[in-house]
């Protein structure tokens, strides 16, 4: 995501905030969206100075917080652009999982243990449908109870026990990735998204 995008994305998530909260603080805003209070305050001077919001002063030092129509048209300009940049990204990513399955079939591979149990894993594992190959596993930082559709969940001890043609990293997670690297298993081969 670019720096406009990001930019373009705390502002969603503000005017978000402020029609289902508006009596709410900066510093509870800053901790619900992971952003610094300095940050959030800027923002909000931003989206003042722009006309998408008004700032009402209420008794006991309170702020409520009203977006404005101009506010609405951006808040619905932003969900769009969002929306049209999740659906290419997701075009990207799906496009990418199925040049790499073309690569693994054309190589023989048929067994594929999965590395990552987010949103990447959940499209890899729905694109192998019709495809002769077989996700036979799904290695997370940690076991999962409820498993991920059905799959066995291992952790990165358990690689070396299960028998796979390769591996698809669909996610990076700095622990495993650091054992994918730091292990050759038995020289399978390693895919990345």
């Amino acid at each position: 995501m670019n720096t406009q995008n990001a930019l373009d994305e705390i502002s969603l998530r503000l005017l978000d905030e402020f029609t289902k909260e508006p009596e709410i603080s900066q510093r509870a805003i800053s901790a619900k969206l992971g952003i610094a209070l300095g940050l959030v305050n800027s923002y909000i001077k931003r989206l003042y100075k722009k006309g998408h919001i008004k700032v009402k002063t209420l008794p006991r030092n309170r702020i409520k917080y009203i977006i404005t129509p101009a506010g609405f048209i951006e808040k619905a300009r932003l969900t769009y652009t969002f929306m049209n940049y999740s659906i290419q990204h997701f075009k990207e990513i799906r496009t990418n999982i199925e040049r790499t399955y073309a690569r693994m079939q054309s190589e023989g591979i048929e067994r594929i243990l999965l590395c990552g149990d987010g949103e990447i894993a959940e499209l890899c594992f729905i694109s192998t449908r019709g495809l002769q190959l077989k996700i036979i596993g799904i290695v997370a930082e940690e076991k999962i109870d409820n498993g991920f559709f059905g799959q066995h969940i291992f952790t990165v001890e358990d690689i070396g026990e299960l028998d796979y043609d390769a591996i698809l990293v669909s996610s990076i997670n700095d622990r495993v990735l650091s054992s994918i690297c730091g292990n050759n298993f038995n020289n399978k081969k390693v895919f990345y998204l």
